[in-house]
């Protein structure tokens, strides 16, 4: 009888618990709640998701909590029986047929805070739509969401079904998500500060204090020297704000109700803990200290003013970092591997060495300006360091640039096929390991034999910008010593044809365990890493599922498409193939000609040029995490 008992017991037990682990239906919110996880992916902040398989040996659905089992894999051998290895289940369930399929698998994720369910794929599966359909239907069937639930089109196959109009769903792309995203974290992290409110014009007079978190009415240009910020509008996920903010290691996130929050309005000028997590916020008052890092270390800067001419980066520079800056260092690596890998580079590219920079700003009228500034004792002075910046940036822009220089431009572009050129900055304080610089700088057009935009003009505006208000505080805020910066000049042809530009990450950035590279891409010569108000970019994600480096195996999992090109992809699936690929065999390159930074992602800028949609890499840099 005890034994019996017993037994008993356990059945009763392992039912309980299997009872807390799946459920055949969901019929309320309640029970939602009950299994809800993460998103697998974090390319949507403010997403709660339930996971699901459909048993096609049993007819049996299974809802099952995200918590406690992860991966759809899992819960099939754990609970399922099923036999096979990870490589069979994803060739036989994520395939184009029904035919070896054991399982349908599914997410269902909810907007929180709204009325919105959406039923998602792996954007991986190539799930024929019959199947779609009728596993749409069952969850339907087999919960309270009822009509209120949509399809979610996260792949270009699936756009186009939709296209040509071949679903009997009801189907949504991503701005059905975007329209009620009002939290997004940009950089996650906890810091304790006083909560202060500006508006982004305010920051031209005022600075700041370093102990503070601030609330912005928008991004800003020149990221202050605070504690935490949280802005009211979106980002894009390799926007300059994402990217020095990681730089910086402070928390930053944005959120659309920042201005209206009740909470936050009675926590201001208050101290406060902010702390920022991948789908949520936390912001309380605390009497936690406020806790300074202190960089007293200077960072040296290597400055060699040997080289008098012009560095034709059709040949790889040696050590040529030292001299014209590793911007234009890059692109004649890039040029090198272009010769091995299906990629064009900007034609005539050339680098205009530090030794013209400096000797510009020797002259009488700029360097005691530097002085001074360098001198002066009051740093948080926002008022008088700005004008004194805008005084050396004009003496900058006054002074004649060495006709020795614009002579030899002339020369090496006489008989260039274009006449528009692009000069861009390459200091000895931008694309390092350590210090990204992104949008610091400025780039200016120049051209050929033109009395407007002339050569000369270019130049002066690029090395004025080495005294941006946002550069200098950015180095000034990293230990770079201010007199050791210097300007080199990155030349090459412009694109005023472009169809397409972009940033990529050689790295998955929404879930570092997976494979893939991060993009972000908009319409014509619209800014990604800036762009303007209201404005939205294509993002996805773009990978191979099972490493096998074909067509059939690529993959494309998108988080928004460009509401400048009515929310339709901008490459084809063709484009993306070779976009990824070329970019991997890049970052393989790069390891080798820098010689470290193994395994680390790269960042990297590409355009789509012309009416053969060629792709061009404009630009190459370490990705600092």
């Amino acid at each position: 009888m005890k034994k019996y008992l017993l037994i008993l017991f356990f059945l009763l037990s392992l039912t309980t618990l299997n009872a807390q682990r799946f459920t055949a239906s969901l019929d309320n919110y309640q029970a939602y709640k009950a299994f809800r996880g993460k998103p697998l992916s974090d390319k949507f902040s403010n997403i709660e998701s339930v996971k699901l398989v459909y048993d096609l040996r049993t007819q049996k659905m299974y809802y099952f909590n995200s918590k406690l089992v992860p991966l759809h894999f899992d819960f099939v051998v754990n609970y399922l029986n099923y036999a096979d290895d990870l490589e069979v289940f994803n060739n036989k369930n994520y395939s184009n047929t029904a035919k070896d399929r054991d399982f349908l698998l599914g997410n269902l994720n909810h907007i929180k805070g709204t009325n919105k369910w959406i039923f998602e794929l792996a954007a991986s599966d190539h799930m024929p739509i019959e199947l779609i359909e009728r596993f749409f239907n069952l969850v339907v069937k087999s919960t309270f969401i009822g009509k209120d639930l949509k399809f979610y089109l996260n792949n270009s196959e699936k756009m186009e079904w939709f296209r040509l109009d071949k679903f009997k769903i009801p189907c949504v792309k991503s701005d059905f998500i975007f329209d009620e995203l009002k939290y997004q974290e940009v950089v996650s992290g906890t810091n304790i500060g006083i909560l202060k409110q500006y508006k982004i014009k305010d920051l031209e007079k005022t600075k700041p204090n370093s102990d503070e978190i601030i609330v912005l009415d928008g991004t800003p240009d020149i990221l202050p020297d605070v504690r935490g910020i949280i802005v009211n509008e979106l980002q894009t996920p390799l926007s300059h704000l994402v990217l020095l903010g990681k730089n910086r290691k402070i928390p930053i996130m944005a959120y659309t109700l920042a201005f209206e929050d009740i909470t936050i309005k009675k926590l201001l000028s208050k101290k406060v803990e902010l702390k920022i997590e991948k789908d949520t916020f936390f912001i309380k008052e605390t009497n936690k200290k406020i806790v300074f890092k202190t960089n007293t270390k200077k960072k040296k800067l290597i400055i060699d003013n040997s080289v008098a001419d012009l560095v034709d980066l059709s040949k790889i520079p040696k050590k040529g970092v030292n001299y014209i800056g590793s911007k234009a260092q890059n692109m004649a690596y890039l040029i090198a591997a272009s010769k091995e890998i299906p990629f064009k580079t900007p034609e005539d590219a050339y680098a205009i060495p530090f030794y013209f920079y400096s000797r510009h700003i020797q002259k009488n009228s700029i360097s005691p300006l530097i002085a001074e500034l360098i001198a002066y004792p009051h740093k948080d002075s926002t008022i008088w360091i700005n004008k004194q910046l805008k005084k050396i940036r004009d003496a900058i822009k006054k002074e004649p640039v060495d006709s020795d220089l614009l002579s030899k431009l002339n020369f090496v572009f006489k008989d260039a096929k274009f006449k528009n050129f692009r000069f861009r900055s390459s200091t000895n304080a931008e694309d390092l390991d350590d210090f990204n610089g992104a949008g610091l700088y400025d780039s200016k057009t120049g051209i050929l034999g033109d009395s407007i935009k002339t050569f000369e003009k270019a130049i002066k505006q690029v090395w004025a910008s080495s005294w941006n208000e946002a550069s200098y505080n950015e180095r000034a805020l990293f230990g770079i010593d201010q007199q050791q910066v210097a300007m080199g000049v990155l030349v090459h042809r412009s694109f005023p044809d472009e169809l397409a530009n972009g940033v990529v990450i050689t790295q998955n950035i929404f879930r570092k365990d997976f494979p893939g590279i991060t993009v972000n891409i908009q319409k014509g010569e619209n800014s990604v890493v800036k762009p303007a108000k209201g404005e939205i970019c294509e993002q996805f994600v773009a990978y191979h599922f099972n490493e096998r480096k074909d067509d059939s195996d690529f993959d494309i999992d998108y988080t928004s498409n460009s509401n400048l090109n009515n929310n339709e992809p901008l490459l084809t699936r063709s484009e993306m193939s070779n976009l990824s690929n070329v970019c991997k065999k890049i970052e393989e390159k790069m390891h080798r000609y820098w010689r470290k930074n193994q395994n680390h992602p790269v960042d990297i800028e590409f355009k789509i040029v012309g009416e053969k949609r060629d792709l061009y890499i404009k630009q190459v840099r370490p990705f600092n995490e």
